[in-house]
């Protein structure tokens, strides 16, 4: 549904999508993000090349979820194809993220969560609103960081696909036995 979604609302506003750059500058980066010279990028060296605008380390765990999604031979690190997959994607996020912090404050607070959420096609409580700002905030100021929005997107898109497997009538209703939630929610990949 994010993908979707997001894909649709970045097309209605081509000034923020960008092109990939040239694959001489990528492997520029590629190359300084790979401090050990393996020829591939773990979840530390990724860790360490990304900035969430506040000058802190990313969030760890959102790194190993990115490293986990570009990461198509299940080493926990990517090649050099796959990092070019990975800078468009957080390229992608970050267009997105400014888009949707209105006050330019370099976080978003729960209206603006809001907002991106139901641009993505989610419509959820003002209680469920309030348990994901407290989960993806970091800091503790009532206000998440950009590589916890893209956290909080990743998990609520794995979690309602998971959902919508037991969904078949889409109703927004599963019935489903303990053992099967069980097994539905250890097996994400997250």
């Amino acid at each position: 549904m994010i993908n979707l979604k997001l894909r649709l609302w970045r097309s209605t506003r081509q000034e923020r999508t960008m092109a990939l750059p040239n694959q001489e500058f990528l492997w520029g980066i590629f190359r300084s993000v790979d401090r050990d010279g393996s020829g591939f990028i773990n979840t530390s060296e990724l860790q360490q090349a990304l900035s969430n605008g506040t000058w802190s380390p990313f969030n760890p765990e959102t790194v190993r979820l990115m490293i986990g999604m570009f990461d198509r031979q299940n080493r926990g690190q990517i090649g050099f194809d796959d990092f070019g997959a990975l800078w468009k994607y957080v390229t992608d996020w970050q267009n997105c993220f400014k888009s949707f912090d209105r006050d330019n404050s370099g976080n978003i607070d729960k209206s603006e969560l809001q907002t991106a959420l139901t641009t993505f096609g989610y419509n959820l409580s003002d209680n469920l609103m309030n348990t994901l700002v407290r989960k993806f905030d970091r800091v503790g100021n009532g206000t998440i960081l950009f590589d916890d929005f893209i956290q909080a997107c990743i998990v609520l898109h794995t979690l309602t696909s998971a959902f919508r497997q037991y969904d078949t009538d889409q109703d927004g209703v599963i019935t489903i036995h303990y053992e099967q939630f069980l097994g539905m929610v250890l097996s994400l990949k997250m």
